[in-house]
């Protein structure tokens, strides 16, 4: 369910002559056809969307788009928003590039196959969708699917800009008060999806501290808890022996990896902190 700050979208389809306004029934979602355009009077569309998270889907891309996400509130808070952007499986038919004061910086081109979850500063400017020359446009569909982060929550960002890089002290202890899930477990197998670029981790849970969204859910015949959580295949996840907190965020839809050092280590970082006053939120260690 989204995370819906003061709902507002409205697409505003910028004509040769005056501006027509559309309202989306959808107040986070956008979704678009390029049929409607008249190649003589229509240009560019442009969308404003007001959510932390939702979705753009445009159908038979021709022209240009102008995706603006911002909440609609300015506040000094959300001046230092993350927007993180992951294109739909098959998404074709145009390049996307941040936009600011005419810059545009490309950030996906069409026929990327399997790109990276990319992110960049609300500051930084607003989404341009360029349609790309196509002789058959009936079977080009563009879309992707956005979050809006805090800067703030270091750990958050971390899982989906730096999945790979190792998390700081002061990070592990960051994702233990804002993960969406905490737990403490090993890693039962992983199953590496080639064409999504994606490993599945699969986890035995020896304590569940806490989780959203019912990720991980109780095995009648062992009485444990178990669940699964994605990472990027580059990470190279493995299965093995040893304790890890495993510690992560709801994104897109899946659960993903954020800090997991091995249970030990967390163990040190978070004694060593507890005894300089340090720990911005408390945990059972035994």
């Amino acid at each position: 369910m989204l995370r819906r700050v003061l709902l507002s979208v409205f697409m505003v389809v910028v004509l040769g002559r005056g501006t027509a306004v559309q309202y989306s029934s959808d107040m986070c979602n956008w979704k678009g056809s390029g049929l409607t355009h008249e190649s003589h009077k229509k240009d560019v569309e442009q969308v404003y969307l007001r959510c932390s998270e939702g979705s753009v889907e445009w159908l038979y891309p021709t022209g240009a788009l102008i995706i603006n996400l911002r909440p609609n509130t300015l506040t000094s808070a959300n001046k230092h928003l993350t927007v993180c952007i992951k294109p739909t499986k098959d998404s074709k038919g145009a390049n996307i590039y941040l936009e600011k004061t005419g810059e545009l910086k490309l950030l996906f081109q069409d026929g990327d196959g399997h790109p990276k979850v990319q992110c960049f500063g609300i500051g930084q400017g607003g989404l341009f969708i360029e349609a790309t020359p196509q002789q058959d446009i009936s079977r080009k569909i563009t879309g992707f699917q956005y979050e809006l982060v805090s800067q703030r929550t270091l750990s958050d960002l971390h899982t989906v800009s730096d999945p790979c890089r190792p998390c700081s002290d002061t990070e592990v202890l960051l994702a233990i008060c804002i993960s969406d899930f905490v737990v403490r477990g090993t890693i039962r197998a992983v199953t590496n999806e080639a064409e999504l670029q994606e490993s599945i981790v699969e986890v035995s849970v020896d304590k569940l501290y806490k989780q959203k969204n019912k990720i991980f859910s109780l095995n009648k015949e062992s009485g444990g808890w178990e669940g699964h959580i994605r990472t990027p295949l580059e990470c190279g996840v493995r299965a093995g022996s040893g304790d890890f907190l495993f510690t992560g965020s709801m994104h897109f839809g899946e659960p993903r990896l954020g800090c997991a050092p091995r249970y030990k280590d967390f163990q040190r970082i978070y004694q060593e902190a507890r005894l300089k006053g340090l720990n911005p939120c408390e945990i059972s260690t035994d």
